[in-house]
Formats: structure tokens, sequence, C-alpha cells
């Protein structure tokens, strides 16, 4: 299906020019498994944000989700994955506001590294999602999607126990 092979393509390309020392600087935040985190992002980048932490959850890590009625207060030491294609979602930009003022550390996934969610940041991943065939910031979503499940998978690598322990973590409540 032609369709099929436009959107790999698409998402290939993208991924290809994602710099791998952003990367690196994102896999070096998380080197702290004490820290907690919070993710965080508008619509479908909600979406990819929540199952960036469900992965999270799986690999050890004490997230949380903005916006849930369980996630506790952001404090400094903590860590925002915030999502958003333009870094200019207003929601977006107020949350990541207020964890910069309570001295949160910020991870911003954006397609704009100028946009003013990157200025608010410590680290910036841009993630070049531009000239898609397909509606709206799908190539954006599909790409930070794969980008965070392989930043979880430079993260677990070389523990021999991760997927065991992952297992465990597993919700058992389907």
């Amino acid at each position: 299906m032609k369709s099929l092979l436009q959107v790999r393509d698409e998402v290939l390309a993208t991924l290809d020019a994602v710099d791998p020392a952003r990367m690196e600087a994102a896999a070096a935040a998380f080197a702290d498994h004490g820290r907690r985190w919070f993710t965080s992002g508008q619509g479908r980048s909600r979406l990819v944000a929540s199952m960036a932490a469900m992965r999270l959850m799986h690999a050890g890590f004490q997230v949380h989700v903005v916006g849930e009625t369980t996630a506790p207060s952001i404090r400094s030491g903590d860590y925002l994955l915030m999502l958003s294609a333009s870094g200019e979602t207003p929601v977006s930009l107020h949350l990541a506001g207020i964890a910069a003022e309570l001295g949160a550390g910020i991870i911003a996934v954006t397609t704009k590294e100028d946009s003013s969610l990157a200025a608010l940041a410590d680290i910036v991943i841009p993630v070049p999602a531009h000239d898609s065939k397909q509606f709206g910031g799908s190539l954006f979503e599909q790409s930070a999607l794969i980008l965070l499940d392989a930043l979880i998978l430079n993260l677990t690598a070389g523990d021999h126990h991760a997927y065991e322990d992952m297992r465990h973590r597993h919700t058992n409540l389907e």
C-alpha cells in the first residue's frame, strides 16, 4: 500500500534527522532514578506523553501525567517532559512556566527549536516533522512516540532484569 510506505518514509526521515546528542542529553537527565517525572502535552501530544509515562513507570521511574487526579505537585529537582509540536501551545507554556518557576527541569520535544517552550527548557529535542503528506501533526506524534520508546530502550539497555521488572510493573487489572 503506497500510503503505508509514505508514512514509513516520513517517520524514518524525521527520526534520521534527530540529533543523537540531544537524545543523549535527555538520557543523562534520566540517570537519577530517584527523580520524579511529569509528562504533558495537549491533544494527541498528551496521548504520546501518557504512553511515555506508562513506559517510564514500567522501567521503574516515578512518573505522573499532568492533569491526572493522582498527580502530586511538581517541585525543585523534578522534571517535566513536555511535548508540543509548535512549542507555542498556551496551556503547555503555562505548565512549563510553572515548572520552571518552581525549579523543575524541563525537556521539550518540539518541532521548533526557537519556540517559547524551547526557551523555557533545559533540554530540547527538536523533531523536524515538516512537509508531511499526513493530516495535522500526525508525523510529529508518530515520530515523538518512537523517539521516546527509543529513549526508554536506551535507559533499560544493559539491565539484564529490566524486562522482567517491567513485566511485574505492567498492569494486571485489564
